[in-house]
């Protein structure tokens, strides 16, 4: 699968919830913070420039692999 294709779904749980993209390269940093509502969705992309998405506060995830929910 090309990575310009995976998608990810994030629909927080609570109020508050941080998503944030980190980098590719040598050194990982932050390039993109959002912070979600309960109720609301986010749909993200892995792209050249993102490697990893974090997540924190209580959300569900919804990827190719499954469903999972962070606490």
């Amino acid at each position: 699968m090309k990575t310009a294709e995976t998608y990810i779904m994030i629909q927080a749980l609570e109020d508050g919830v941080t998503v944030i993209g980190l980098t590719r390269g040598a050194s990982t940093k932050f390039h993109h913070t959002e912070k979600l509502d309960k109720g609301e969705i986010l749909l993200a992309q892995f792209t050249e420039h993102t490697s990893a998405i974090k997540i924190r506060g209580k959300a569900r995830v919804f990827t190719d692999l499954g469903v999972a929910e962070s606490e």
